[in-house]
């Protein structure tokens, strides 16, 4: 159901989204909601902007907005891992935790005057690993972890506790994992 040959009002336009996101249960771009409205992906931005302050689960992820519902939400185990490496070995990272079954949920560095600054990522195979790294390098867009020297956390989970722990163990054969040493 195309919305483009009308023009809907605001409160409609919302609500479509609202349905839209719930019904697709995947990432949908703010461009592709705005072409399918027939307006700019900034009234979008603030229609999404509307819909979470009225309390609505949405999170803009790196490859799109997602409407987060309870079940999609939680995987059995989850975890926070520290890392450090150069812009340039993201791919190879996200990679390594994808091929071991991981769902990556998000990155968050440590900023000196904002404090922690967190992306959603929800990143659960390669391809959605190679559009992220695609909708980057297009962009120009800097990674995260270039605000602090490479260090950066993320929160990864899985099915199984054993999946992490390989998972771990890869990223530290590689060089990327940081552990504290206490």
């Amino acid at each position: 159901m195309s919305q483009s040959s009308k023009k809907m009002k605001a409160n409609e336009r919302r609500e479509y989204i609202l349905t839209l996101l719930k019904q697709r249960g995947v990432p949908i771009t703010g461009s592709a909601l705005a072409e399918e409205m027939n307006v700019t992906r900034q009234v979008i931005v603030g229609d999404v902007s509307l819909l979470k302050a009225g309390n609505e689960p949405i999170v803009a992820t790196s490859q799109g907005y997602m409407y987060m519902s309870e079940a999609k939400e939680d995987l059995a185990y989850q975890r926070t891992i520290v890392c450090r490496h150069e812009g340039s070995e993201t791919e190879d990272e996200l990679n390594i935790l994808v091929d071991h079954g991981v769902h990556v949920r998000d990155v968050v560095v440590e900023h000196p005057v904002y404090g922690d600054l967190t992306a959603r990522l929800q990143i659960s195979n390669r391809r959605d690993v190679k559009k992220f790294i695609e909708k980057v390098r297009s962009t120009n867009a800097p990674f995260l972890l270039e605000l602090t020297g490479g260090i950066h956390t993320h929160t990864i989970a899985a099915e199984s506790r054993e999946a992490l722990d390989e998972a771990e163990q890869a990223l530290k054969e590689a060089g990327i994992l940081l552990k504290y040493q206490g």
